[in-house]
């Protein structure tokens, strides 16, 4: 494995092991030397992690996958017990072509690797059983590349109780050395060509385009990953979405009832099955066998996840307060009957209360107006207004002449007699009213 991968490869691994291989690689770019016989004191043992081959037990090989998971493994291997895909490859290929050999164990204890190189193996490991029966047994950690791995046999078996299983998901880190060789004195420029080029380089910070190119790539192997995880343990996507991929780790008893692992028994005793048929079982059958429900009750969820349980709890005591706030707030003098009764019951909101407030008040108001109406004295009718009769002989000479001229010229015989007809007289009253003639009086 190349130092460079460690930083730039995504991996399908457990957090906090990806954390020490890089704080490895960490010394490393500071050209620290690695002490091996130190790390050999801290961990009580030789790090003696040669690759190895396979042994044979009543025709049954059985091919180490510890530690770390890589394509190729060098200053790893040595440290932590890393494992090459290519070299089990080579080991699968190997006991496929053995005469001694019958069936293949795969001895799993890993937190899993890089993901480069592990679909490849998945692949292998799907095509080896359909000449020799393939097993994967599960002795400490099952975990992300490793059970992508293990899942592709024909059966996962778990040593005990407490084996870790799961982690199923997709981890990349980006580090950031640009402060560091500025301190150094150092300023690296990038030249390149290309949109996406070098856009998460570790010689300046993380862009908010570089991040979204990063998470890009591993929702893609993501995706990956729970396809095949699907396909090996023979149910549909969603299910492994909803069940196993969500990044958990699981103990043996709760990977089962979710489908993961088949068994859990002692490697004496999964070889000896192997060896006599009982393993693997039906694929056949296993798949349709209906798994038993899972009753989750109040019990179940405390003592399976006391963490949701505890998170849970407080949520609701915090809305539950809320709620009784939100009632109180909604009081209404004259109505605090209402208001103690709903904030009690559990279900009623702020706005039910206002409501129903509301509604009580409306309801108040219209037995007050019945009683009001029926207590008001009755209305007297009015008495009738004489109609006033209209003088036609009254001659207003305020409204222009041609309204009034013809009344008043049949009125009175004086003017009848001074003008002889009526033009004369429209005429004298137009140009009298114009200003044109006066009225000289005696």
């Amino acid at each position: 494995m190349r130092l460079s991968d460690v930083i730039n490869a995504p991996w399908a691994i457990q957090p906090e092991i990806l954390n020490e291989i890089q704080s490895v690689y960490a010394a490393h770019a500071r050209n620290e030397h690695i002490n091996i016989a130190a790390v050999e004191a801290r961990l009580g043992k030789p790090l003696a992690n040669e690759p190895q081959g396979y042994t044979v037990q009543d025709g049954v090989a059985v091919i180490p996958i510890h530690g770390v998971i890589g394509k190729r493994m060098n200053m790893f291997s040595q440290i932590s017990g890393g494992t090459s895909t290519q070299l089990i490859e080579r080991d699968i290929k190997t006991a496929l072509s053995d005469p001694k050999v019958n069936s293949i164990l795969l001895h799993i204890d890993s937190p899993g690797g890089t993901v480069d190189g592990t679909q490849n193996l998945a692949s292998v490991i799907r095509d080896a059983k359909t000449q020799k029966s393939v097993m994967a047994f599960a002795d400490g950690t099952i975990a992300s590349a490793a059970y992508w791995i293990g899942s592709a046999a024909d059966g996962v078996v778990a040593a005990s109780d407490t084996t870790q299983i799961g982690s199923i998901g997709v981890v990349a880190t980006h580090t950031d050395y640009s402060k560091a060789e500025e301190s150094q004195g150092i300023k690296t420029t990038e030249i390149t060509a290309g949109k996406y080029k070098r856009i998460a380089s570790s010689n300046a910070p993380l862009t908010k385009e570089g991040k979204e190119y990063i998470q890009d790539q591993v929702d893609q192997l993501y995706t990956i990953f729970v396809d095949e995880v699907a396909q090996n343990r023979g149910v549909d996507v969603d299910t492994v979405i909803e069940d196993m991929a969500d990044g958990r780790v699981f103990l043996s008893k709760q990977a089962k009832k979710r489908g993961m692992i088949d068994d859990i028994a002692s490697l004496e005793t999964t070889i000896n099955n192997m060896a006599t048929g009982v393993w693997p079982m039906n694929k056949q059958v296993q798949q349709d066998k209906q798994p038993e429900p899972v009753a989750m009750t109040i019990e179940t969820v405390k003592a399976e996840y006391p963490e949701i349980a505890q998170a849970l709890a407080k949520e609701g005591a915090e809305q539950e307060r809320a709620r009784i706030q939100a009632c109180e707030a909604a009081a209404l003098a004259g109505h605090e009957a209402i208001v103690n009764a709903m904030k009690y019951d559990g279900k009623s909101s702020g706005q039910d209360v206002a409501m129903a407030i509301v509604q009580a008040e409306q309801k108040l108001r219209a037995n007050h107006l019945e009683s009001v109406r029926a207590n008001a004295p009755q209305v007297v009718p009015l008495a009738a207004v004489p109609a006033i009769e209209k003088d036609d002989s009254v001659i207003d000479k305020s409204k222009p002449v041609d309204q009034w001229a013809q009344k008043a010229w049949d009125a009175d015989e004086n003017i009848r007699a001074e003008f002889g007809n009526f033009e004369s007289y429209l005429a004298f009253e137009k140009a009298f009213a114009a200003g044109k003639v006066r009225v000289a009086r005696a």
